[in-house]
């Protein structure tokens, strides 16, 4: 039974505006067919795209020690920038798709990069850590937020109907191997040169890739005569596949030609507000989103600093974590497909807490044996909550997923936002990060039975009707 009781709509209003825009054949709408591969095109520049805006997500931890020492701000100062970084790109999520839908997929990406570019070289010119917080947090985190769900969600949707979710994946994974390169190049560039540099170098990879969005996307199939990849000759409109993951469902809008507007997603929200499952799933998110992005991907550099561990190498151990990341990610997903997902996130959540707790004891001047097994350890872990998550959104709200999914996704940064703050703060006050892994190694364990609260089922009545996720404008 679906949390959320939308209402049930007949083909026959979406059925005028295809026609209207496609003509009433098989064939017809269809612009001057093209030879070239545009689907496979326009998702090769979609991974270069989110490789090339993923710079930034290497930048607070590696910078962050470079910018107290020049400037003489606090770690909370800073890690504030990052934190309102981390909120705007969660925030932004839920609202992205229907930018797309409304002013077209190229205008925002390539808006979205020169954010980036911008919020990116402009620190270098900065005095103040309002300008900081300006540019990394505002700047860089609108632009970031644009070119992430929403934009993989918009791409697999209009030019695929079968595989979905393999290429959900795949451009996911671009966001991964941005920061599996970035992260060890910036690094390297604060120690042999200067953090200007790396600062500089970020810029220039979101911009390099404006050029590649603006001559290449295309913003459907049918504009080049072509039809999305799976579809049917014989159909007027593509058609779901019933393979398709759940990551894909999550993240892909329903129908491509009927932008969700800011007043439904709101009220979906408010809808979900209403029904327990949404709390448990948003408070586990949101811990989530403080012990991964929040915590380790912002604070593990400096911390390993403090223990005399150089950059070069702290950096090389997050870049593991990331590696194993991919592997842990679709191993996820293959496990939710067979196993509970709640008992899935009970174990995730709870192997993640563990881990944290003991992190502290491994720090060295060096890259120990044990330090190198929490690298893969947490690595494997750290996105493996996304799966089943999106799994028991499915299950427990129907098609109001994608958009609830949406909200969880925010709520995973507010909560990367918070921690990164206030694990800011309790280096400043007391000198190191421990306090800091033992409170979030707590909060990993106590959303692991967030996760079995959320029960089996639910016979409580549904809160009142809605009108269908897509029509809600």
């Amino acid at each position: 039974m679906n949390e959320l009781d939308t209402t049930t709509h007949t083909p026959t209003d979406s059925a005028p505006q295809d026609h209207a825009r496609a003509g009433t054949g098989p064939t017809a709408g269809l612009g001057k067919a093209s030879r070239l591969p545009w689907v496979w095109i326009v998702t090769v520049v979609s991974f270069l795209a989110l490789t090339g805006s993923s710079g930034f997500r290497a930048v607070p931890g590696v910078m962050m020690d470079p910018l107290h020492m020049e400037f003489g701000w606090s770690h909370a100062s800073i890690a504030t920038a990052a934190s309102v970084n981390m909120v705007l790109y969660g925030a932004v999520s839920p609202f992205a798709a229907s930018w797309m839908e409304k002013y077209g997929i190229r205008p925002v990406v390539t808006t979205a990069l020169l954010l980036i570019a911008v919020g990116s070289a402009l620190p270098t010119f900065m005095s103040s850590p309002w300008q900081l917080t300006l540019y990394w947090g505002v700047l860089v985190g609108v632009g970031s937020g644009a070119v992430a769900l929403a934009f993989v969600g918009t791409v697999t949707n209009r030019w695929f109907t079968r595989r979905r979710g393999l290429i959900t994946g795949i451009l996911t994974a671009g966001s991964t191997a941005g920061q599996l390169v970035f992260l060890p190049l910036l690094a390297w560039l604060v120690d042999h040169t200067n953090w200007r540099i790396a600062s500089f170098t970020v810029a220039a990879a979101a911009l390099m890739v404006v050029p590649l969005v603006m001559f290449f996307i295309r913003e459907h199939p049918k504009d080049v005569g072509q039809r999305p990849f799976g579809e049917d000759p014989t159909t007027t409109s593509p058609k779901d596949d019933t393979t398709d993951t759940p990551e894909a469902t999550a993240t892909a809008p329903e129908q491509e030609h009927n932008p969700l507007g800011v007043t439904g997603a709101f009220r979906v929200l408010l809808a979900a507000g209403r029904t327990r499952p949404f709390w448990m799933l948003f408070a586990g998110f949101a811990i989530c989103g403080a012990t991964t992005t929040g915590l380790v991907q912002t604070h593990f550099i400096p911390a390993a600093g403090d223990h005399m561990m150089p950059q070069t190498t702290a950096a090389g151990l997050l870049a593991m974590a990331g590696l194993f990341d991919l592997v842990g990610t679709i191993a996820s997903g293959w496990l939710t497909d067979r196993f509970n997902a709640r008992v899935l996130l009970f174990v995730y959540y709870g192997l993640r807490g563990v881990s944290l707790l003991a992190l502290p004891s491994l720090f060295a001047r060096t890259a120990t044996p044990s330090m190198l097994l929490f690298a893969i350890f947490y690595g494997l872990d750290w996105v493996a909550t996304v799966p089943p998550t999106m799994a028991l959104c499915q299950e427990r709200y129907g098609s109001a997923s994608a958009i609830i999914f949406g909200w969880l996704w925010t709520a995973h940064q507010v909560g990367a936002g918070a921690a990164a703050i206030l694990a800011g703060t309790v280096r400043d006050q007391l000198g190191d990060y421990a306090m800091a892994w033992y409170g979030a190694g707590a909060l990993c364990l106590l959303a692991a039975f967030l996760a079995l609260a959320i029960g089996r089922n639910t016979t409580s009545a549904a809160p009142a009707a809605l009108p269908h996720p897509k029509e809600a404008v």
